[in-house]
This record gives C-alpha cells, sequence and structure tokens, in this order.
C-alpha cells in the first residue's frame, strides 16, 4: 500500500508544481484514486491551455519591452553620435 501512496503523492505533487491550485489538485486526487484517470484530462488539458495562454500574454509584454530597451538604445547611440560629431565641428571651428 506503501507504493499506492508514494504514487499519488508523486501525481498530487506534480500537480501542484504544474501550477494547479488546491481545489483542481484535490479534484483530480478524486479521480486518480478511483482509477479514473482519463477524467482528469479534461481539467488537465484545460489547465494547460490556460498556462500557455499566460505564456503567450508574458511573452507579448517582453516583446513590448524588448522593443522599448531597442529604442531607447537606438536614442543614445544617435545623441552619442550627434554630439561627438558636434564636439569635432567645434573643434574644426576653433582651428580656424
Amino acid at each position: 500500500m506503501a507504493e499506492a501512496n508514494d504514487m499519488y503523492g508523486s501525481i498530487y505533487q506534480n500537480l501542484i508544481d504544474a501550477g494547479c491550485d488546491r481545489q483542481t489538485a484535490e479534484q483530480c486526487m478524486v479521480f486518480a484514486k478511483g482509477g479514473q484517470f482519463t477524467d482528469m484530462l479534461p481539467i488537465l488539458v484545460r489547465h494547460r491551455k490556460d498556462l500557455l495562454g499566460s505564456l503567450h500574454e508574458s511573452q507579448k509584454r517582453i516583446d513590448c519591452l524588448d522593443y522599448l530597451l531597442y529604442k531607447i538604445k537606438k536614442l543614445r547611440r544617435m545623441k552619442k553620435w550627434k554630439t561627438k560629431k558636434a564636439g569635432h565641428l567645434r573643434l574644426t571651428l576653433r582651428l580656424r
């Protein structure tokens, strides 16, 4: 019987590690303990879909930040170039 408890403990821990809330994990455990593993599938598929949606939202936010960082760095490079160019022109004008 210890092996069965280990199996259920492992399943429960996996559900928690996958981000399932306690209610969802316990609902799945009812199915698991009843040997109704296929009844867990719709719950797990729905949770996976939710996780994937969150991932896509996060990726979109990261893309927005990457674009902003790109624009700021580009602006900073342009300002340095203008400053260097302006400094060179001032030096040239002083020599004349």
